[in-house]
């Protein structure tokens, strides 16, 4: 909703909300999303915990805010790219530098899972919209015939296969695609490679290349 048709209240709660945000990520930052805490949050803004709870009603609601914008963050960058014309390999150079200007973010959602908490079905929503974009990078009419065993057994699946309106095949490349970038990117962000004096965005594009 736009500031000029939002009442002054309207605008404050967001302004607030979004200082909230911030706060956890620094929490996230130092000691980990486990550690999140709304009345520590809440001490640090001059708060009390009750008046915390106004804004985000439980941790959860909280974690969910931040996994719905860091998700709807890469789907609008994944989405911007795609829409300007891009290759798979230039995609996958996208997807790191969105993941290494803030490594916490993309942990947050391809990190390990939170203990006892479970994201809401619009959170699945805009990560399908970044699925839809790699089913289209990914596609590639000329390899329709070149089947693999795991490419018969999408194209013997239902459910899920079946509601991305695509072929096995390009389901099959979407899914490697996102596997070798993500394989890539998390041994990056945990600091394997320093040691090793290696240049991850180029193993990254040799890895998306081969597909």
């Amino acid at each position: 909703m736009a500031d000029s048709v939002r009442s002054p209240r309207e605008r404050y709660r967001e302004q607030v909300r979004d200082e909230v945000k911030r706060h956890a990520w620094e929490q996230i930052a130092s000691a980990g999303v486990t550690a999140l805490s709304l009345n520590a949050i809440a001490k640090e803004m001059g708060m009390s915990g009750p008046a915390l709870y106004r804004y985000f009603a439980s941790r959860d609601e909280l974690i969910t805010a931040l996994i719905r914008d860091a998700y709807r963050s890469l789907a609008d960058t994944v989405r911007a790219a795609a829409e300007g014309g891009t290759t798979a390999v230039a995609l996958a150079g996208v997807i790191r530098g969105w993941a290494l200007q803030d490594p916490h973010r993309y942990l947050l959602i391809y990190g390990t899972p939170v203990p006892g908490y479970h994201a809401p079905e619009d959170i699945t929503a805009i990560s399908d919209e970044l699925l839809a974009v790699l089913l289209v990078v990914c596609a590639d009419p000329a390899a329709e015939d070149q089947k693999s065993p795991f490419d018969v057994l999408l194209g013997a699946k239902r459910g899920w296969v079946a509601k991305v309106l695509a072929s096995p095949r390009t389901v099959h490349r979407a899914l490697s695609f996102w596997t070798r970038v993500q394989g890539v990117l998390s041994l990056e962000l945990a600091g394997h490679f320093a040691p090793m004096g290696i240049d991850p965005g180029l193993l990254l594009a040799e890895e998306v290349a081969e597909l």
